[in-house]
């Protein structure tokens, strides 16, 4: 799902550039998947695996973060082994998930694998594992012990991290107001500031920003509040 934006008060084309000199525009956008959400997230530090073998089988569980679909499709490309009997996966993205048997009996094998991920809280994680037969046929039951066992202790002995989702904020301002601005948004902890004087509009540039979504109000109230009614605010909807 992609955020519209939706300007507070309409401009025509033009108008701006002759506008007093103490008017901002702040616009801030957001690509985010159709279940996701803009509140913080614990996920994987980085890509754990946990080997463990039953009843003569090798189990390879491979965990990591994945940020979208795209990547838990690259992941399970890359942590597959085709010479394995069985590649078996899950994941778990906000709202969404998807899980595979991969030829093992309905049930045993993906599911097992998202509960142990559902049950560790953790999101934006995918987790594969790898079955190399030894022999010995676990049933249904021993199935879904191994699958989710592993998938359970690979996620406990990861590494996490708190995800702090981040937004784009882009100022239009006056030349004499830039010093003020830099000064304000430095003091929110902002990251990537970069300034572009090419807008287009006579004696005005703008400054592009990342911070934190639950920042981005704040960010707002704060510039409104030194500007007036003289700021030009586009919110997502």
């Amino acid at each position: 799902m992609a955020l519209s934006l939706t300007p507070s008060r309409l401009l025509k084309p033009g108008t701006l550039g002759a506008a007093k000199r103490n008017i901002a525009t702040i616009t801030t956008s957001m690509a985010v998947s159709a279940q996701s959400s803009h509140s913080s997230y614990t996920t994987i530090k980085h890509r754990t695996t946990l080997v463990h073998e039953i009843k003569k089988s090798k189990f390879i569980a491979v965990a990591a973060s994945i940020p979208d679909e795209h990547s838990a499709r690259s992941f399970l490309a890359e942590a597959s082994d085709q010479r394995a009997n069985h590649n078996c996966w899950a994941y778990k993205i906000g709202d969404q998930y998807r899980c595979s048997d991969d030829g093992e009996p309905s049930g045993t094998a993906g599911r097992p694998i998202y509960s142990a991920i559902s049950t560790s809280r953790l999101d934006r994680v995918m987790v594969v594992v790898i079955r190399y037969f030894g022999g010995i046929k676990l049933g249904a039951a021993g199935l879904v012990r191994a699958y989710g066992g592993v998938a359970s202790e690979c996620l406990k002995n990861a590494p996490t991290c708190l995800v702090k989702p981040k937004v784009t904020i882009v100022i239009e301002v006056p030349y004499d107001l830039i010093g003020a601005l830099y000064h304000q948004i430095h003091s929110f902890g902002v990251e990537d500031v970069k300034q572009d004087y090419e807008t287009g509009k006579e004696g005005i540039t703008s400054i592009s920003f990342s911070v934190d979504f639950d920042q981005v109000g704040v960010i707002e109230d704060t510039i409104k509040g030194n500007y007036s009614q003289k700021v030009v605010f586009y919110k997502d909807i």
